[in-house]
């Protein structure tokens, strides 16, 4: 398997333009741009080159906080919105579905970097 650039602060990163692509961008209609990525390319985000650890913590918590007060705001999980990427419509339902899909597949990438870097692995 060839070397890798992926981080545990690069997972991170990327979680918080996940968060804000998704609550922000499509549920609540804001025209706002990803916090560190070009739209389309969210790898930049993975990028640890020069990564400052308290902004990467304060971006994700703050997207995090946004989102809750979208999901407690919305009358019911059948609220949509529009990627206006594509024009498909979201219901919030499947948007924190897809939200929940994402975390579980990168705690795996997580579990998998702390493995190679001190032998823990999760119980």
């Amino acid at each position: 398997m060839p070397p890798s650039r992926l981080s545990l602060l690069g997972l991170v990163r990327h979680m918080a333009e996940v968060e804000r692509s998704w609550f922000r961008r499509v549920v609540d209609g804001q025209d706002v741009p990803l916090v560190w990525s070009a739209d389309g390319d969210f790898q930049v985000a993975y990028d640890a080159d020069g990564i400052d650890r308290a902004e990467a913590f304060a971006a994700w918590e703050g997207e995090i906080a946004h989102a809750r007060r979208i999901e407690r705001a919305a009358p019911s999980l059948d609220v949509t919105g529009v990627d206006r990427m594509d024009g498909t419509a979201y219901s919030l339902r499947l948007v924190m579905l897809h939200v929940i899909q994402e975390y579980a597949r990168h705690n795996g990438h997580a579990d998998l970097l702390r493995e190679g870097l001190d032998g823990v692995t999760g119980v």
